[in-house]
């Protein structure tokens, strides 16, 4: 049995700098027709000149493989209107991140306090650039979410025509908002809809199932299984594929993330199946996407086949998620 996917979108990627990139850029390459490339290196990502640069280095890594990286700049108060103009032709959205929420998020937004950077919303709504938001408040960190929400509706309400995408959403609550305007829309990525915060701390904890946003209680998993396997059109598939080396992650202050970029086709096939739902698997690493980004990627057509493929324990420094466990399909 085989199954084919034409031009598979990955929708949040990060692919890191140095030896790094060229260690692990290849897998995404390899995969995907293209990818939207994450702004937070240790120095950010936000010129002109910074993101003409990084890509460069992301083709450099990259060369051998048809596979376009859509790039991204790091959300700042000094962001004006004509400072994205210039911008506009070199990048498909803009990502916020609020400080120290994430990795390498501890730059510019200190607070919530919207009130001194609407200006920027409504030069971003003028010139049609997205806005993708890794927003968590600081509070305790299974309600992270969903303390936010107060914070996406006021933006969907003020600016109707701004195209706001939640990033990586791990809860019911975020999954319910998603229809209630018509301006939001959401990443979800393979291991949100594979596991809960049971797996990675009931018995011993596994750092490598370590993630921000945290894995949620099953009844979370099944609001985004239920939005995935039936490809809702406002959802698309984001990997947040992030890799850090085996010595951050096993450590007395782990550090998040997981690397999932070799094989996220693999079992995404494999959980579609199980549901009966491949016939849906498409929109969701595709269609969807080129629909909400008003895109049309390089065709490249990727042949997976029902054959048992063994997770490697490694890939060089970094760990993948799931090593050393067997997934039903394999990518040709």
């Amino acid at each position: 049995m085989k199954i084919t996917i034409n031009s598979p979108l990955d929708m949040h990627l990060h692919l890191r700098d140095e030896d790094m990139l060229n260690l692990v850029a290849p897998f995404s390459t390899k995969y995907f027709s293209w990818g939207l490339i994450m702004p937070n290196l240790v120095t950010p990502i936000k010129t002109k000149q910074d993101v003409i640069s990084y890509k460069k280095r992301i083709l450099d890594s990259t060369k051998w493989e048809d596979f376009t990286p859509y790039m991204t700049v790091f959300f700042y108060e000094g962001l004006n209107y004509e400072i994205l103009k210039e911008l506009k032709n070199e990048i498909l959205a803009i990502k916020m991140y609020p400080d120290w929420v994430t990795t390498n998020s501890n730059w510019w937004i200190k607070s919530i306090d919207l009130e001194k950077i609407w200006h920027i919303f409504e030069a971003m709504e003028k010139l049609e650039i997205p806005l993708c938001i890794h927003w968590e408040t600081n509070d305790f960190v299974m309600d992270r979410e969903k303390n936010f929400i107060a914070i996406y509706e006021m933006l969907a309400k003020t600016y109707p025509k701004l195209k706001i995408i939640m990033e990586h959403i791990t809860s019911k609550d975020l999954a319910n908002l998603l229809d209630q305007y018509e301006n939001l829309y959401a990443t979800i990525t393979l291991h949100h809809l594979l596991i809960t915060l049971d797996d990675v701390a009931w018995w011993l904890l596994q750092p490598h199932l370590f993630c921000k946003p945290i894995a949620k209680r099953p009844e979370d998993r099944e609001a985004l299984l239920n939005l995935a396997l039936n490809a809702h059109k406002k959802v698309m598939f984001g990997s947040d594929s992030a890799p850090h080396p085996k010595e951050k992650k096993e450590a007395e202050f782990c550090s998040a993330w997981i690397f999932t970029s070799p094989i996220a086709l693999q079992c995404l096939v494999e959980l579609f199946e199980k549901h009966n739902k491949l016939g849906n698997l498409q929109a969701f690493v595709s269609d969807n996407a080129q629909k909400i980004y008003w895109i049309k990627p390089i065709e490249k057509i990727v042949t997976l086949e029902k054959k048992d493929y063994i997770v490697p324990k490694n890939y060089g420094e970094v760990v993948p998620f799931m090593a050393w466990k067997t997934v039903s399909w394999s990518v040709i």
